[in-house]
């Protein structure tokens, strides 16, 4: 995999970037001076990141694996040491699937009914590889999604979910909150 150098990072226009950012040169950026991205961030092969005005907002010790995609018309956040898998499609904006509007970019938006809400992932957090985040869902600090999940509504914080839709499993430990502070230590000049 080929990450893009520094001078080709900045002249991505991205809203912000921060240091150690690896992207690979086969991700792709739709209105890139709406991304903003923190500090040790890797985001590999065959991602897609598209956002509105509204923006996508990248925290820092950041793995967004290969053929993710974050889209959407509203604001997707992504919390501090947040790995999203492989596969991973997080969606802030979802056509209505009912019949009550027509469907597809294409179409006019009068003729359609596009649900838009922003997405909130919080800290600590794993997605596993091929789950799908819909519109207006927050998933706080420290969860846990097992991979091939749905995850339709919000979810409690340090507890592991899997299915379709995402259930409930267990808490999740927290001890990851130790090794945090013990690596903001080191890290501090």
């Amino acid at each position: 995999m080929a990450f893009l150098n520094e001078n080709q990072l900045n002249e991505m226009g991205f809203g912000s970037i921060g240091k150690n950012v690896l992207i690979s040169e086969k991700a792709s950026f739709y209105n890139p001076s709406k991304i903003f991205i923190g500090n040790n961030v890797r985001i590999d092969d065959y991602c897609i990141l598209s956002t509105s005005e509204k923006g996508i907002y990248i925290g820092s010790y950041i793995h967004i694996s290969c053929f993710a995609s974050l889209i959407g018309a509203e604001k997707i956040t992504i919390g501090d040491f947040t790995c999203i898998s492989g596969r991973v499609s997080i969606y802030s904006s979802n056509d209505d699937y009912t019949g009550i509007g027509m469907t597809g970019p294409m179409v006019p938006i009068e003729y359609r009914k596009v649900q838009n809400e922003p997405i909130t992932i919080g800290r600590h957090v794993i997605i596993g590889a091929g789950s799908v985040v819909l519109p207006g869902v927050k998933v706080a600090d420290g969860v846990a999604v097992g991979a091939l999940s749905l995850i339709n509504k919000s979810l409690d914080p340090f507890s592991i979910y899997v299915g379709c839709p995402a259930k409930f499993i267990k808490k999740r430990k927290d001890n990851l909150l130790l090794f945090e502070k013990k690596l903001n230590k080191q890290t501090i000049p």
